[in-house]
């Protein structure tokens, strides 16, 4: 399949604890706006990181103004939240929202200490949109080259992370995407959590960007929430 330029954005939306249905609303405003062919959301965006928000079911009605907003704009939201696996084990995971509905297509492989109640991810994975392969990640999972080099292995054109970072670590993202860029050669996206939420992360640092394979940046946003990056990736 002959590849077209992918509209991509990083969207970071103002999260209500706990409340899916409010932040599924601002969820499908963000994809709205951003008027992208994908649009990627950070870390447990739709639950904000309350580390004891119980798991959302892929199917549960509240997702559905951002179902629609996808069938409206033909977008593909990657969005976070926490969800049920196997064995009663839960997952950190990356929701993939399209017109159709939800799914899980990515569950968190390094968990933080802090997050005992969840289990690993089996593994690395990607998705497939108009003929590109986006390699997925959730924020400490762009610490380990070894997640971005198996992901790589699946065919990555474009690695894509959802992450939350105190402001004090607001350079974190930045560092990690360039290392990535440079490692894999590959276009990197990452949207960051902005404003408060939960496991102290009272001021989270946002700066959700998106930077072209050489390491230079393309599109970023602020540090305050409702602000979205959006750039074009040329095939």
């Amino acid at each position: 399949m002959q590849r077209l330029p992918l509209v991509i954005a990083v969207a970071q939306p103002l999260v209500a604890a706990y409340d899916v249905a409010a932040n599924a609303a601002a969820h499908a405003a963000a994809v709205h706006a951003a008027q992208a062919r994908v649009v990627v959301f950070p870390e447990l965006s739709l639950t904000g990181y309350e580390l004891d928000a119980p798991v959302l079911d892929p199917a549960d009605a509240r997702l559905a103004p951002l179902v629609e907003a996808c069938a409206a704009t033909g977008t593909l939201a990657l969005a976070g939240a926490p969800v049920a696996g196997e064995g009663g084990r839960e997952h950190i995971a990356v929701l993939a929202v399209d017109g159709a509905g939800a799914r899980v297509a990515y569950r968190k492989v390094h968990i933080h200490d802090s997050e005992e109640r969840f289990s690993p991810g089996p593994g690395p994975a990607v998705v497939e949109v108009d003929g590109w392969r986006l390699g997925l990640a959730v924020c400490r999972d762009t610490r380990f080259p070894e997640h971005d080099a198996a992901t790589a292995a699946l065919g990555m054109q474009v690695f894509v992370a959802s992450v939350l970072d105190h402001e004090r670590d607001a350079h974190v993202p930045a560092e990690r995407a360039r290392r990535i860029a440079a490692a894999r050669g590959v276009p990197v996206a990452i949207a960051s959590f902005a404003g408060s939420t939960g496991g102290g992360f009272d001021r989270a640092a946002g700066g959700s960007a998106v930077w072209a394979a050489d390491g230079s940046a393309l599109a970023q946003a602020g540090a305050l929430p409702g602000a979205t990056a959006r750039a074009t990736l040329a095939p």
